[in-house]
């Protein structure tokens, strides 16, 4: 049966946020807190890795892509999150939606070749670690880094094209907290198996082989630390490396989860549980499992805010003593 009367979505409703009022404010206050934190804590990192040349090397320039991704993920959705729980404006117009789903997968897709190409990093630093600055020269390090964000681009504008080239009409509530293809492909009242498909085989072939990647650098890594003699060093790296490895299978799970399966299994409380942890939680973890507790860089931390106290300090003395010499001519 042919449908009728076809109006054009121009406008869509977020409708992933509880109505009770009650429940909201708390919601705003819990997301406000851990989004605040997100942004401290990576701005932090990037600024020390930027500013502090004892960092300008293969690893902390990864960690400073990895610190940027982590400050744009949660401020694609956030903010509006935030607006809709605290001003209850839960509307987000046809191009909203679609920018905000574009930058998302984008953010998301280059984090995810991101974490690959850090594990191999890693790799080769213990695995090979004579060999470590004559492989990881910053040349191939800043070819690696434009090449998971153009991937990243690439692989977004594929599935946004996909998404938005569909015929919306009816129903324009999407049942998450931003825009997402599994909610949006739902809305649709044309046929959605073909892209679909294609969705599935070019997220399940780059993400699954980014994830393999990923493992397959973590497991030489491993039988390195294993063929040491020292244990407090087996011991240091197996705790590290079981850090990082927790952070990257929390990410590559959940958006593996979300992405890797047709529509007709979507299920909104479990997906936005799921999608809270990489799009929240993890940008929120990642400067504690990647970097706080790397000693480099909590030593150019501290070097920086010593700088930062020595720096207001002339300013409170430069103000003093202008002071005190304006006194008398006021006087």
């Amino acid at each position: 049966m042919q449908r009728h009367n076809l109006s054009a979505v121009s406008e869509f409703i977020l409708i992933g946020l509880s109505d009770a009022p009650h429940v909201r404010l708390l919601l705003f206050v819990l997301f406000l807190t851990i989004y605040l934190a997100t942004m401290a804590g990576n701005i932090t990192i990037l600024l020390a890795v930027s500013t502090d040349t004892r960092l300008h090397n293969p690893m902390y320039f990864f960690l400073g892509n990895l610190a940027l991704l982590d400050i744009l993920c949660p401020t694609i959705t956030v903010p509006k999150m935030l607006g809709a729980l605290l001003l209850d404006n839960k509307g987000i117009s046809f191009k909203g939606c679609l920018f905000q789903l574009f930058f998302l997968i984008h953010v998301v897709g280059t984090e995810i070749f991101l974490l690959a190409v850090m594990a191999y990093d890693r790799y080769v630093a213990v695995c090979h670690p004579l060999k470590y600055l004559n492989i990881m020269r910053m040349k191939l390090c800043a070819h690696l880094a434009i090449g998971t964000w153009l991937v990243g681009f690439l692989n977004s504008l594929l599935h946004t094209s996909l998404v938005f080239t569909l015929v919306f009409c009816d129903s324009n509530q999407v049942d998450q907290y931003y825009c997402d293809i599994p909610p949006v492909l739902g809305l649709s009242c044309s046929s959605t198996w073909s892209r679909e498909l294609v969705i599935l085989a070019v997220a399940g072939v780059l993400g699954s082989g980014a994830f393999v990647l990923t493992l397959i650098s973590y497991l030489y890594i491993l039988l390195a630390i294993l063929a040491t003699n020292s244990s407090q060093s087996r011991h240091k790296a197996f705790s590290t490396c079981a850090s990082h490895l927790t952070v990257v299978c929390l990410f590559y799970g959940t958006t593996i989860c979300t992405y890797v399966r047709p529509s007709s299994t979507y299920s909104p409380q479990r997906d936005r549980i799921v999608s809270m942890l990489y799009g929240i939680l993890t940008p929120l973890l990642n400067p504690i499992i990647y970097s706080l507790r790397n000693k480099e860089l909590r030593s150019a931390l501290r070097r920086g805010i010593r700088q930062l106290r020595t720096a207001v300090t002339a300013q409170q003395h430069l103000a003093q003593s202008r002071a005190s010499s304006a006194a008398p001519a006021v006087g």
